[in-house]
């Protein structure tokens, strides 16, 4: 089979077409849990916000989203366990992680996401492979 050469690396914010299609399908799902008061409208748009964030301005790596979505599970299963689910409550305890994964990121030598010229110095060997 012959070989097919991956795409060049590249960095920044980035958005496509499927991302865009995404962010609107969410954001009229949110609207209507909204207008029909419906709590899983403010869960569903800190998810669609941190699916921004993660996958359109940080580039974060799948294995970090996925901690963050693990923790935000358990965050909103501890509330619901304790007979409360306030947004704010939520949010409180679940922007420490978002900040971690963020961090965990950027702190890496393959961070490639929004300003990665000025905050990885290893953003060269990232784009050309040699990591």
């Amino acid at each position: 089979m012959p070989h097919t050469p991956h795409p060049p690396r590249c960095h920044g914010f980035r958005i496509s077409a499927l991302d865009l299609l995404i962010l609107v399908a969410g954001g009229l799902g949110i609207t209507w849990l909204w207008r029909n008061e419906n709590p899983l409208g403010w869960m569903a748009a800190i998810a669609l916000g941190h699916f921004f964030l993660f996958c359109n301005v940080f580039l974060v790596w799948r294995r970090w989203e996925l901690l963050w979505a693990a923790t935000f599970i358990g965050n909103v299963m501890i509330h619901v366990a304790l007979g409360s689910l306030p947004a704010l409550s939520v949010l409180l305890w679940q922007v420490p992680m978002t900040i971690l994964v963020m961090v965990l990121q950027i702190r890496s030598p393959w961070y490639h996401g929004i300003w990665a010229p000025r905050l990885n110095p290893r953003l060269n060997d990232y784009l050309h492979h040699t990591l």
